[in-house]
């Protein structure tokens, strides 16, 4: 159960404490407010895999041709899940960009067990072995979408009965459009029917344990942040979400932090001082994470 819907089931309950004589008054949605502003978002590390390699892409470029590469690194998948093991970075991802790099994700799922979560091409037939190879959750987009983009919801009840809903991330990564974001599938390529709101959140959140939100327009780009979606996930508050897309620095991510009101974790990419980045020391975060 969220904090929000704790907050409005039990908004008025009080408890009394007798101290010294004196009587106090305890709020339950005061107890949550002050909960809430303690909040602080967390730097969350990322490996993207795209032809085997690890590297950092313009998002919005990925096609059957390639992609607009920020990055390649000469280092293997396994040296980066070893690295955020050895600095006990939680809740970080392994991302298979189009085909070719089963390999490499498995091998940074061995190099630490139960320590990172696994996207790209997962379904119904292939979530669980992944959960075996490793992986501390599966992150599923579209597999849940047919061809034309609508959703199929009874895909991923099939699926969160499967595997759990505490082992499935669900992958809300959008696009802007006219009337706020929705979720684009395919590489981010197709424009779904779904929109990233409340509402649809609130659905979802029964079969997941956690939503990760790549903002495709921005990602690779090191040009800020989506303010505008930051500050949207941040009034949910139903799951633990994770942003990522357009951190070109530390006021980035104060921003992330700020604007969700610490609600929402972030990862940084081509930005990043070990992916070749100029804009973000790596130890940065680390110190961030310690507070």
């Amino acid at each position: 159960m969220s904090l929000g819907r704790i907050g409005g089931a039990w908004g008025n309950l009080s408890v009394h404490h007798t101290h010294d004589g004196e009587k106090f008054l305890f709020s339950v949605t005061d107890f949550l407010g002050k909960l809430t502003a303690m909040a602080r978002s967390k730097f969350r590390p990322c490996i993207d895999l795209h032809e085997g390699k690890v590297k950092q892409i313009v998002g919005g470029s990925l096609t059957d041709d390639g992609a607009e590469e920020n990055f390649v690194s000469s280092e293997s998948a396994g040296y980066y899940a070893e690295m955020f093991r050895a600095d006990e970075l939680q809740g970080g991802h392994v991302i298979q960009l189009g085909p070719g790099n089963s390999e490499a994700a498995r091998e940074a799922l061995a190099a630490w067990p139960g320590g990172l979560q696994l996207g790209g091409g997962v379904r119904l037939a292939n979530a669980a072995d992944w959960l075996e190879a490793g992986a501390s959750a599966v992150i599923v987009t579209s597999w849940l979408f047919d061809e034309q983009g609508r959703f199929l919801p009874g895909r991923l009840r099939e699926l969160s009965q499967e595997i759990g809903p505490e082992h499935l991330v669900i992958d809300l990564s959008c696009r802007r459009v006219e009337d706020g974001w929705r979720v684009a599938m395919n590489r981010w390529q197709t424009i779904t029917e779904l929109p990233v709101e409340a509402g649809v959140m609130d659905d979802l959140a029964e079969f997941c344990g956690e939503f990760l939100i790549h903002a495709a327009d921005v990602e690779g780009k090191c040009g800020g942040v989506d303010g505008d979606l930051v500050e949207r996930l941040g009034h949910w508050q139903g799951r633990p979400m994770t942003y990522a897309g357009g951190v070109g620095s530390i006021a980035d991510v104060r921003e992330v932090d700020e604007r969700s009101g610490g609600q929402v974790d972030i990862t940084v990419g081509s930005a990043l001082d070990i992916f070749g980045g100029k804009g973000v020391r790596y130890q940065e975060l680390l110190e961030w994470n310690l507070g």
